[in-house]
């Protein structure tokens, strides 16, 4: 154990890291900070704002991740964020997705360090939560470490301190978002630089990051890790990772899914699709006896018009537990 942990967050995950995933995940560490999916500042200044930033009490600490790049829509979305509660407010520079950069978000605004610098001055000046960035290594034509050191320090001149880095770059041009979070190389070890260069600020590692092991060794070179789809994938991870902490008796597996059946039953009785909770904890009986006929339960029956509790009860029973 490490006598002083650093900071462990879950990364914002399109389509996954909604408010049924982060109960869940919430039951998994205490300790974690908790993010939204990338919000579009287009969908709360035009949409359905409760629907994209109501959750629940239990997720604390939560930070709200925004999509977007004009300076009105960013501040006005930030002030949401604060008025609903969220710890912390995110801006999105590293999704590469195509339908995003038509709209001059993600990734793409590596390009614009100077802007990125302004609109992330003004939010912050909005509200009086922490207000931090995501953002790549690098960009198609900006892949060199001095690249990323050039817009860290025009965007911390305006007074942001706290950068969480994608230790790849995003190749816009050519792959896809699920290709970029794969086939471009990870180079820890220019994050690893990037705080050893700027000490005074904040400084986060992302990508590839799978073991508690893992975990530690990041956190002797940078301020924080934050996981990604291994949460998803694996999530009793974040079980383990609480010895970090100090945590010595563990909740087990079975333990966590009768910890949610609550959440679930709320929900259900609220009228949400029974699959649209339970694929998000598919992986959590991942390598364990039963775990794949855990997981076929619920891939086959949860869609099924009218699925209940009883779905749920009957793939954890697969796995010879009673919930």
């Amino acid at each position: 154990m490490i006598l002083q942990p650093k900071n462990l967050s879950i990364a914002p995950m399109m389509d996954w890291t909604t408010r049924h995933a982060r109960n869940f995940l919430r039951l998994c560490n205490p300790h974690a900070r908790l993010y939204t999916e990338m919000v579009t500042t287009q969908a709360l200044v035009f949409g359905d704002v409760p629907r994209h930033l109501r959750f629940e009490a239990e997720e604390h600490p939560i930070a709200l991740q925004l999509g977007g790049s004009d300076l009105k829509d960013l501040v006005h979305c930030t002030k949401l964020g604060e008025d609903w509660g969220y710890d912390e407010v995110n801006l999105n520079v590293g999704c590469p997705s195509d339908r995003v950069q038509q709209g001059r978000i993600g990734a793409c605004l590596m390009a614009e360090p100077d802007h990125v610098g302004e609109v992330l001055a003004a939010m912050q000046a909005a509200v009086k939560i922490p207000v931090t960035v995501k953002h790549r290594i690098g960009i198609d034509g900006l892949e060199r470490y001095e690249d990323m050191l050039d817009f860290v320090d025009r965007v911390a001149a305006r007074g942001c301190t706290h950068f969480i880095v994608h230790a790849r770059i995003a190749i816009l041009a050519g792959l896809s978002p699920k290709e970029n979070r794969e086939v471009p190389p990870l180079r820890y070890t220019d994050v690893y630089r990037l705080k050893q260069d700027r000490p005074h600020l904040t400084i986060e590692i992302n990508g590839g990051i799978k073991t508690v092991d893992e975990i530690v060794g990041h956190w002797q070179h940078t301020d924080g890790v934050m996981i990604g789809r291994e949460a998803y994938q694996n999530p009793y991870l974040l079980v383990q990772a609480r010895r970090l902490w100090g945590d010595t008796e563990l909740p087990s597996r079975a333990d966590i899914l009768n910890a949610y059946l609550p959440f679930v039953e709320r929900e259900l009785a609220a009228g949400c699709p029974l699959n649209q909770i339970t694929r998000h904890i598919l992986g959590l009986f991942q390598g364990m006896p039963g775990g794949r006929r855990y997981r076929q339960v619920l891939s086959t029956r949860a869609h099924l018009p009218g699925a209940g509790l009883d779905v749920l009860l009957d793939a954890a029973a697969a796995t010879g537990i009673s919930a």
